[in-house]
């Protein structure tokens, strides 16, 4: 059995009196990395064709230090609707105060309508750590070396 760490991020609801019936993130199994994030709009979004919205959450966050929140898609909305999240995952920094807000893309040929209280994303907090950076004169030898895409075997490329 491993410990886990379990941080505590704050939560402000920033239209608290318009907002008071959308779920607060939810994880919907015990199992889940990421909690749901539904639409906080005020009316239907239609999403044209390869078209992209920002859907707002109605939500700020104050992540600790240390860790980030990711904005990923969620696959049944991907299936079904043909969403997409073009910058998946989001980055949510830990120093960031602002709404929430989901970049979607309809990856259809048709227009999609979103509708408050709709579960658009998904949310995974994750550590993370700032690096420091040495500038030298020669990196270490590996046996991939520089080889990129598709160096490693990616499907049969030749």
């Amino acid at each position: 059995m491993t410990s886990t760490v379990v941080p505590v991020v704050r939560l402000q609801r920033l239209n608290p009196d318009r907002d008071a019936d959308l779920p607060l993130p939810t994880y919907m199994s015990v199992g889940a990395a990421g909690c749901d994030l539904v639409a906080a709009l005020r009316e239907p979004l239609t999403i044209q064709a390869f078209e992209r919205a920002r859907v707002p959450t109605g939500l700020a966050l104050a992540i600790p230090r240390g860790w980030e929140g990711q904005i990923r898609p969620r696959s049944g909305m991907a299936f079904s609707r043909g969403l997409g999240i073009p910058n998946a995952p989001g980055t949510i920094d830990s120093d960031y105060r602002g709404e929430v807000q989901v970049l979607v893309i309809n990856l259809t040929p048709a227009p999609v309508t979103l509708v408050r209280g709709e579960r658009i994303a998904q949310l995974v907090i994750a550590p993370v750590a700032q690096a420091r950076f040495e500038v030298v004169d020669t990196l270490d030898d590996t046996e991939r070396g520089a080889g990129g895409f598709g160096s490693t075997g990616s499907g049969g490329a030749t």
